[in-house]
């Protein structure tokens, strides 16, 4: 089940936010990158990872997806001298996501009828 996904990424970042402090003494540099959902061969595995797609899409503030080589060139970033200055920072890689998290459907009907209607646009 993909909710579980949630409890890992909340430990990961506390995770990076407690390891910068430890390792900082030593300029050791301690940042992740949290991806939107991205189509890739071990997201096949979750069921309806279309619809997660087309929600994202919908209701992400840049109306569109990430791709893989969005989220590396951001990782790069954190690996080159222009990161060289951040640690403990969770880099959102995501259309603007996480700014809005998610999105409250009010009601089964309207929740029925915007799955329908992403599930259309196939």
């Amino acid at each position: 089940h993909y909710n579980v996904m949630g409890v890992a990424k909340a430990a990961l970042e506390a995770s990076v936010k407690y390891l910068a402090v430890d390792l900082g003494k030593q300029n050791i540099r301690v940042n992740a990158v949290s991806a939107g959902p991205i189509k890739t061969l071990a997201a096949s595995g979750i069921g309806d990872f279309r619809y997660i797609l087309r929600w994202n899409e919908y209701n992400a503030p840049m109306k569109r997806n990430v791709s893989q080589e969005e989220v590396g060139k951001s990782t790069l970033y954190l690996l080159s001298d222009l990161g060289s200055g951040v640690t403990g920072e969770c880099l959102h890689v995501d259309a603007g996501y996480h700014v809005v998290g998610m999105a409250s459907v009010d009601g089964a009907r309207e929740s029925g009828e915007l799955l329908q209607s992403l599930g259309s646009s196939e």
